[in-house]
């Protein structure tokens, strides 16, 4: 480890390695490694590779904190100290939803999407677009809107990350598709869900719950992306909840993807009743509707991007929607998370 920075040395290192929980990761190591050491390891192989996994990740984490020199790396690694929750070092699923408002409602949808994507790229996360239902042809520039889509998002602590971006995404601008350049407003719903794999829930559907159908999935102007059947779309009937799966070629595994997408949604609805009682006990509302806008973005007669919440803005319009969100994410994790 490398001298320091001044201002790292005035820090309590008994405060950071508690928060950090250093001795308890070191000790979980060297127990990992016995167990990788028995004669009998590889038998089970589905478990020796999660081990494996868990042993590089905590070695990686130690590497992080020996190797702090500024205030800037520890602010990195600190944010991902305190990420804390069940599901917080998942892979994410990211679903956008065009609200009423026709092609600026869709295209706005769109332009959130690209936001993650590029937010995703700049983090080293992995994107895969699992299903997009297309809007309205037409437009400047052949622009084609977004009704609904679901972006898979691969990577360390991509959940916890992203997951205070659920909510209603506002846009105020002119309307590209005015041809009385008219200023309008629109509405996105973005539902960020963990990663829940089908064999580890603790939620069990039952078979007879589930209306399963195929179908061909289709891009801008109809076009067959392919000529069979392969897209999944399942809903739960007890719920009423749908998730559909069109990225994959095989029909199997576009519902093996889809039956994990139904969990993620069906352990937030769980978690959103939690919620309920909660602030019923407390005597307090707990908003959870569409209506729940957390982040404003206007493009006209001004510029600024404002967080309702943390009130975090910037007049740095265009570098937002390029997927510049590392104030307005990491300023939420630390009031909600810190």
């Amino acid at each position: 480890m490398k001298a320091p920075d001044r201002k790292i040395c005035k820090l309590n290192s008994s405060f950071w390695r508690t928060v950090f929980d250093i001795k308890k990761k070191r000790e979980k190591i060297k127990e990992l490694e016995q167990e990788m050491q028995q004669s009998d390891f590889w038998k089970d192989q589905k478990k020796a590779v999660e081990v494996t996994k868990e042993l590089s990740e905590l070695q990686q984490e130690i590497s992080e904190f020996e190797s702090i020199e500024t205030e800037e790396d520890l602010k990195r690694t600190a944010l991902r100290a305190f990420l804390s929750g069940k599901y917080d070092q998942r892979n994410a699923i990211l679903s956008v939803y065009a609200g009423a408002g026709g092609q600026d409602a869709q295209d706005w949808a769109t332009m959130l999407l690209r936001m993650y994507e590029r937010y995703s790229a700049f983090k080293g996360l992995k994107t895969k677009v699992l299903h997009q239902s297309f809007g309205e042809a037409g437009g400047p520039e052949g622009r084609i809107g977004t009704k609904q889509a679901t972006l898979e998002i691969r990577g360390k602590y991509a959940y916890g990350f992203l997951k205070k971006e659920s909510g209603v995404h506002r846009l105020v601008r002119i309307s590209p598709f005015s041809t009385q350049k008219l200023r309008h407003t629109s509405f996105t719903l973005v539902e960020v869900l963990p990663e829940i794999k089908i064999e580890e829930s603790e939620i069990k559907i039952r078979p007879d719950d589930l209306k399963v159908d195929f179908y061909r999935a289709s891009g801008p102007g109809g076009q067959y992306v392919n000529k069979r059947e392969t897209s999944v779309r399942i809903t739960h009937l007890p719920t009423g909840l749908t998730v559909s799966c069109q990225s994959e070629r095989l029909q199997g595994e576009n519902r093996k993807r889809a039956q994990s997408l139904l969990l993620s949604k069906l352990y937030q609805m769980r978690e959103e009743e939690q919620e309920k009682e909660i602030s019923k006990i407390k005597n307090k509302k707990v908003s959870i509707e569409w209506g729940n806008q957390i982040r404003s973005y206007v493009l006209h007669p001004y510029k600024l991007v404002k967080d309702l919440r943390t009130n975090i803005e910037t007049s740095k319009v265009e570098e937002v929607l390029d997927g510049k969100l590392e104030e307005f994410i990491e300023e939420e994790i630390k009031e909600k998370e810190l």
